[in-house]
């Protein structure tokens, strides 16, 4: 699992930054093409990140939707003080962790995606490739993970964000999202063989 910093952030599956904030600038203007624009671009990895952070798929586009009205209502206030995917992030962050704190009870069961909703958020070529390597048991170790481990592990993996931007997404210092990490993968290590492992 230890795969090249550098290397995620050339296979960040979270749209490029570029662009985004022009849009976000239009969209503090009250323009709505540019919304439309800008919910395209970030509702895939905001859905993604959602459904694998609090497995509750029947909650996940209301879920989107109130994320996306967020940055509606707050576009002009961003500030440029990270990028504009950092910053839809930890607002889908913040949202989920509110739905986990709510459905705690159901926290110990898994919901396994459905074919089309697997066909929907898997996209293999896009994958890099120390995470095609490890995918199928990332996925199923992640429904052991606690919500805050499985944060750090979805962000770190599956959408390329580095640790520093992690923290930001979070709200917390970069050594706490190294410590989660470290656990997560101890986790997830000691998972691998009855997830099929070598």
């Amino acid at each position: 699992m230890r795969g090249s910093q550098t290397r995620r952030q050339s296979d960040h599956k979270t749209p490029a930054s570029a662009g985004d904030t022009a849009l976000l600038a239009q969209v503090a203007k009250r323009d709505r093409t540019a919304f439309r624009s800008l919910y395209d671009r970030y509702y895939r990895p905001v859905y993604r990140f959602l459904y694998r952070f609090t497995r509750r798929p029947e909650l996940i586009e209301e879920a989107v939707n109130d994320v996306m009205l967020v940055v509606w209502e707050n576009a002009a206030s961003f500030g440029n003080r990270s990028k504009v995917s950092t910053w839809i992030m930890g607002i889908a962050y913040r949202k989920g962790l509110k739905l986990t704190q709510k459905t705690r009870r159901h926290d110990d069961r898994f919901v396994n995606l459905e074919p089309h909703a697997q066909a929907e958020l898997s996209d293999p070529s896009r994958e890099p490739t120390d995470i095609a390597i490890t995918q199928d048991w990332l996925k199923s170790g992640l429904r052991n993970l606690s919500s805050q481990h499985r944060a750090v592990v979805e962000l770190t993996y599956f959408h390329g964000f580095s640790y520093k931007e992690i923290a930001a997404i979070l709200d917390c210092p970069v050594n706490t999202v190294k410590t989660r990490m470290f656990h997560a993968r101890a986790r997830l290590k000691s998972l691998l063989p009855e997830l099929g492992g070598a």
